[in-house]
């Protein structure tokens, strides 16, 4: 197939541009990789939290890095929680999760000492000294890996590139982008496996293997508007990445979407496994456990008398 009849094909199959994972390989150069772009469920799962823009920015950066990381899970059913936590940031805790193609996370942090910051804060600024870590949950197979790193660099994507280096050895590139509103955010990842390493030792990973130079060359050319622009399609920017390559290959789209697990009944089943005289302790002076989801910023009162019976 010509480049002109694999270009007409990969923009032929291009998909809508908003909330979707778009992952592809490049055989030739024994690469893989995604490309997320996120929209309405960016604006979701913000608008249940009045964040200030520093923060609302650094959580879209993590939805969009954790979409490009639930994209890469084997199994249907599987998990990847992304946390990073410190121990002097103004951001305390943040946490997002990605399950079955669903994103939620939310952010802990100290207002007081978020105002004193300027309007664009570096990642040390907000974090500080911490740990970046990062869950796969297998779970179909039973299987579960967790991979914790020091958080280093001046950006999320700094640390995320840290973090493949340091715990998977992986040579990787990542790339994350929101737009001047805020209501677009995209990203991409593009990482090495060479002689088809998957699931190997790679205690010997070159990272400067020449195949990675060139992959990695051409991925440095994207733009952060390009990222941003629900104009273009993945798929066409995936071409304009690597055109000059053999052959591209795109994988199935994932489409994603704003989706928390927390509700009366999942809540009440929880619980309903402590005992009695537990729950009396839980329960407030008018009969009701009062559980609050940080996700979603919703308080779930459950009534003792549930229980009764």
């Amino acid at each position: 197939m010509s480049k002109a009849d694999r270009q007409n094909q990969v923009i032929a199959t291009a998909t809508a541009n908003l909330d979707v994972a778009v992952g592809f390989t490049i055989p030739a150069r024994h690469a893989r990789g995604r490309i997320a772009r996120l929209g309405p469920l960016l604006d979701e799962v913000l608008a249940a939290h009045d964040y200030p823009a520093p923060i609302a920015r650094l959580l879209s950066e993590a939805l969009t890095l954790t979409a490009l990381l639930g994209a890469m899970l084997k199994d249907a059913g599987g998990q990847l929680t992304l946390q990073a936590q410190t121990e002097s940031g103004v951001v305390d805790l943040l946490v997002c999760d990605y399950a079955s193609g669903q994103l939620r996370g939310y952010v802990r942090f100290d207002q007081a000492r978020l105002a004193e910051l300027p309007a664009l804060p570096t990642l040390t600024a907000l974090l500080g000294k911490g740990y970046f870590a990062i869950t796969f949950d297998q779970q179909p197979s039973g299987e579960r890996y967790q991979g914790i790193v020091p958080i280093e660099g001046n950006s999320l994507a700094d640390a995320a590139q840290s973090f493949f280096g340091q715990s998977e050895q992986i040579p990787s590139l990542v790339r994350l982008a929101v737009d001047d509103t805020g209501h677009v955010a995209g990203g991409i990842l593009l990482q090495h496996l060479p002689e088809g390493e998957e699931g190997r030792e790679r205690l010997h990973t070159r990272f400067d293997h020449p195949e990675w130079d060139h992959v990695r060359a051409l991925a440095e050319t994207i733009k952060s508007t390009e990222l941003v622009d629900d104009g273009l399609a993945i798929e066409t920017l995936l071409w304009r990445l690597f055109h000059e390559e053999e052959e591209i290959r795109v994988l199935p789209v994932t489409e994603l979407s704003k989706g928390c697990r927390c509700s009366f009944e999942h809540i009440r089943d929880v619980i309903s496994r402590f005992a009695a005289a537990e729950r009396e302790e839980m329960a407030a002076a008018d009969g009701f456990i009062t559980v609050d989801c940080e996700f979603c910023s919703r308080a779930f009162p459950i009534s003792l008398g549930d229980f009764k019976g």
